[in-house]
């Protein structure tokens, strides 16, 4: 029985598919079509591996300190047998993170297959891809480094490239001759006509012992540094957190440049096995297009729409009504406080945007206006000189914090389920359409006791309504009543 480790890369801030995307909140945990997120169906894939000779053990999600929640949340709806999640302090690339997930893997001896896959592909051959994978766990399980290698439908230009050669083996890999940065056209021209080249998509499937020999050979800097951040780990499960100042020290590498580029020509065997599964690394909105379903004029919709004259086009609505007349090839994205309109051959360069954005010292490129917290949800529904209104939703046996404000006062109003409420020394339980007044200055508390999701408006007003009034506190100061309904 071959025991495999599924490793779910998912870092990254996915500025090029602004708005939509931000940096609390970036593509991987979105859902563009469906119900699952990019990142649950890529943990649901690699889970989807398992056959007669091969088991799923303890899947490894490598994600950031911010996104751990997120990430736990979306977890949760998919019934996974065991999941940690191990958290970058910073940026390091994919390599240090996944050194650290070899080195969880190999504990107590262990030896599993790591299937190492972004959260941020498009599959549309489910099928296909399966057993493209279980070809990869089986080849690498005799000791070899697989790259999953994307047969090419088109001279593309964004991709990066791998150069094969010889006849298949027993599980139908090929042994790489070499990797090739992105081509200009015409040399993508002559890569698809030869038929010895294919895109790289980023998947490895490897044993952790492969990587870690592979690594120490390779790039014995991040080997070393890797161990002294794994040494001074400490797990809060599922949470596996390295020692921040030595993961800090790691040199930022890509598991391609640190390993499998460096492979080619040496006694550490790097086999290619072929995907044909719809496979598209959703990059940027002209991706997201390419995949989507189309309808006759060619354009992909999502939400609430409405087109004529339109063609070729990508539109998706998230909070209104968009309409299009005359609109050809372009990227049309709408959220709540931001909206994007580009040319879809340029809509890559969205990340230009959010750099001239963040010069600005906006928020736009770091927060929607529904913000996700681990206890639920707050959207900031109107606001103006001395006052805001936020919807809060909050999980059955979740709970804000213990705070109080300096410059403002709140008025909660329950409109879904029971609240629990503390204000001062007193604790009291409000039901659908009865309020509490917060004053400025009073320490409170706002808990859900019940089996629903509790859904309260809130009316803050006062001199300054920034959310870093917030001074969180263990005590009580005073008593509070509920007001009437």
């Amino acid at each position: 029985m071959i025991n495999v480790s599924p490793v779910i890369l998912c870092g990254g801030s996915g500025t090029r598919m602004w708005p939509l995307s931000r940096a609390a909140f970036p593509k991987q945990f979105l859902v563009l079509t469906g119900t699952r997120s990019l990142f649950q169906l890529a943990v649901e894939r690699a889970n989807g591996v398992a056959a007669n000779d091969i088991s799923i053990g303890e899947t490894l999600v490598l994600t950031n300190e911010e996104h751990r929640f997120l990430a736990l949340d979306q977890l949760s709806v998919l019934q996974l047998a065991s999941a940690t999640l191990l958290l970058e302090p910073v940026g390091r690339n994919t390599a240090p993170a996944f050194t650290l997930a070899a080195l969880r893997a190999a504990q107590d001896g262990a030896d599993p297959v790591l299937l190492v896959m972004p959260a941020d592909h498009s599959i549309t051959d489910e099928a296909a891809f399966t057993t493209a994978l279980q070809a990869s766990v089986r080849c690498a399980a005799l000791g070899a480094i697989i790259v999953l290698a994307v047969q090419p439908s088109r001279p593309e230009t964004g991709y990066g490239y791998i150069k094969t050669h010889g006849e298949a083996g027993r599980h139908g890999e090929y042994a790489v001759q070499s990797f090739v940065e992105k081509p200009d056209l015409e040399t993508a021209q002559a890569y698809l006509q030869s038929g010895q080249y294919a895109w790289n998509s980023g998947i490895f499937v490897l044993k952790a012992s492969a990587w870690l020999n592979a690594l120490r050979n390779f790039r014995p800097d991040i080997a070393d540094a890797a161990q002294l951040a794994w040494a001074g780990r400490s797990l809060d499960a599922p949470f596996l957190r390295p020692d921040a100042e030595s993961f800090r020290r790691m040199p930022a590498e890509s598991i391609d440049y640190a390993v499998a580029e460096r492979c080619p020509g040496t006694a550490f065997a790097l086999k290619a096995v072929p995907l044909a599964a719809g496979w598209n690394d959703l990059g940027a909105w002209d991706a997201v297009w390419q995949v989507g379903a189309k309808d006759a004029d060619g354009n992909v919709s999502q939400g609430d729409t409405l087109l004529a004259d339109t063609a070729n086009t990508l539109i998706h609505a998230t909070s209104r009504l968009v309409c299009t007349v005359g609109v050809k090839n372009f990227v049309i994205v709408e959220t709540a406080d931001a909206v994007l309109v580009a040319d879809r051959a340029q809509s890559q360069n969205a990340g230009k945007l959010v750099a001239a954005l963040l010069q600005q010292g906006r928020k736009e490129p770091n927060l929607h206006r529904k913000v996700h917290r681990p206890w639920g949800w707050h959207d900031s529904i109107d606001e103006g000189e001395g006052f805001k209104v936020r919807r809060i939703h909050i999980k059955p046996g979740a709970s804000l914090s213990t705070q109080r404000h300096e410059r403002r006062a709140e008025h909660w109003v329950v409109v879904r389920g029971t609240a629990e409420v503390t204000c001062g020394g007193s604790t009291f339980l409000l039901n659908e359409n009865q309020s509490a007044y917060i004053p400025m200055g009073q320490t409170h508390r706002l808990a859900n006791p019940g089996a629903i999701p509790l859904e309260v408006i809130e009316v803050q007003s006062g001199s300054y309504l920034a959310e870093d009034d917030i001074v969180r506190v263990g005590g009580s100061d005073g008593p509070a009543a509920p007001l009437p309904p």
